[in-house]
């Protein structure tokens, strides 16, 4: 089994490039099922996640050719439409084959799925969202099974709750429906609109991604493309806290600033200097996603001048408001800030896994209920820590790297599902830290 061992001290400075997003490749990878012709999706991550999705793909009988940072999915040759619980258990994302299975194929079995277990995330949305377009969905033996008597239908549907998942399963589904669908209390996440402009490059006809109200123009059929992923927000946001914890100067290139506005504002709140440099626009003022079109994507400069950082207060809520995703990143830097941060967790009621590991490190955390105090102290001492979850993973590296001695992470699989080469991308920024079989 592998780990990550890290010696604290250093201060970050550099250059890191950001790799295209995991929350959005995934989705992404699944819609590709909706098209008759071979899709290829660029700036593509190296991740263990996006293998399982290849393996998925493939399982179901699509042809799959990853290269460098580039896949192309070819989904005439599917012939399976079941989507088994081995491939399933490892990651939660594998249920958005569900809608364009069902959309495309008129039928799906999905094992229930897997994944962090970092809180409750019923599918139940999912289901009813599907079931909302003419589904016959029912779910036995561990699998939901979707049916449909020829296309799906358009309909008005109000998400119960804000849900990315559910919104991305139902989106991609109402593509290839019969009329018109209108989901409202959708989701607004920048992954949700890559989404969107991946299926409208394919052919879809959708209006109002990013807001809480998608309305979606059903089509017949949707045609290959080439799509490149938008930027992995969360990969940019745990680079520069690293870089603030450690009173650095860093700046990442291949960024979207603009899907980090919570994130850079709290940064700023912590006392540091943030320089963005936006090429997003082309020169026809088209947003570009830092692949196609010579377009670079953003440089965000983070410059803490050598200083340690002020506490900072965070609530987590879904897009635009702080994302849950960058919860432990935070918390992890108000445990050598200067002062006192509250953390109130909104969206997941299990993800403060990673406290009683900070508190082997030195940290001083109270936790109640869904509420964190945590109060600064001047240093942490390396220690043997165990990951829990994916961002749980990222914040023990970044306690690793302010803290006296020697840092080992156990179990950093979980690393690996969300991170690409996070230890050589660390490392080129100056940090010791190194990956031990």
């Amino acid at each position: 089994m592998h780990r990550i061992v890290v010696e604290g001290g250093a201060r970050l400075r550099g250059e890191v490039r950001i790799s295209g997003a995991k929350n959005a490749v995934l989705p992404i990878l699944c819609a590709t099922l909706l098209a008759d012709e071979p899709v290829r999706i660029t700036n593509v991550p190296r991740l263990h996640d996006v293998l399982t999705t290849a393996k998925l793909l493939a399982g179901l009988g699509a042809g799959v050719v990853y290269e460098g940072h580039a896949m192309t999915v070819d989904p005439r040759s599917v012939d399976s439409h079941v989507a088994p619980y081995e491939l399933v258990k490892t990651m939660r994302a594998s249920v958005l084959v569900l809608g364009p299975l069902l959309a495309k194929f008129g039928d799906a079995e999905v094992s229930l799925p897997g994944g962090c277990a970092i809180g409750s995330r019923p599918v139940d949305l999912h289901i009813k969202g599907l079931q909302a377009l003419g589904a016959d969905i029912s779910v036995d033996h561990g699998f939901i099974r979707a049916r449909s008597k020829g296309r799906l239908t358009g309909t008005r549907h109000v998400f119960e709750m804000v849900s990315v998942g559910a919104t991305e399963n139902v989106l991609m589904a109402a593509a290839l429906a019969d009329g018109t669908s209108v989901l409202e209390n959708a989701a607004m996440e920048p992954e949700i609109v890559d989404l969107a402009e991946c299926l409208v490059a394919m052919g879809a006809r959708i209006e109002g991604a990013g807001t809480s109200k998608i309305i979606v123009h059903g089509v017949e059929r949707l045609h290959g493309c080439e799509h490149a992923v938008i930027a992995d927000r969360i990969e940019t946001g745990t680079f520069l806290v690293a870089a603030a914890m450690t009173g650095g100067s860093i700046t990442a290139t291949h960024a979207r600033a603009d899907t980090l506005d919570a994130v850079l504002e709290k940064l700023r709140e912590a006392g540091a200097d943030i320089v963005i440099q936006s090429n997003a626009f082309d020169a026809a003022g088209n947003r570009g996603n830092g692949v196609n079109g010579g377009i670079n994507g953003d440089r965000i400069t983070l410059d803490m001048r050598g200083q340690r950082p002020r506490a900072v207060n965070i609530t987590t809520a879904p897009h635009p408001a702080f994302p849950t995703d960058m919860q432990a990143q935070f918390m992890a830097m108000d445990c050598i800030a200067d002062g006192v941060g509250v953390i109130n967790e909104t969206i997941f009621e299990n993800r403060f896994m990673h406290v009683n590991e900070l508190l082997r490190l030195g940290a001083d955390i109270r936790v109640d209920g869904h509420t964190a105090v945590v109060r600064g102290v001047a240093t942490l001492g390396g220690a043997p820590v165990m990951a829990t979850d994916l961002r749980a993973s990222a914040s023990l590296i970044l306690a690793g790297l302010v803290a006296d001695g020697e840092t080992s992470i156990d179990r950093i699989y979980h690393l690996d599902r969300g991170y690409e080469n996070i230890e050589a991308k660390l490392s080129g920024l100056g940090a010791s830290i190194r990956r031990i079989t």
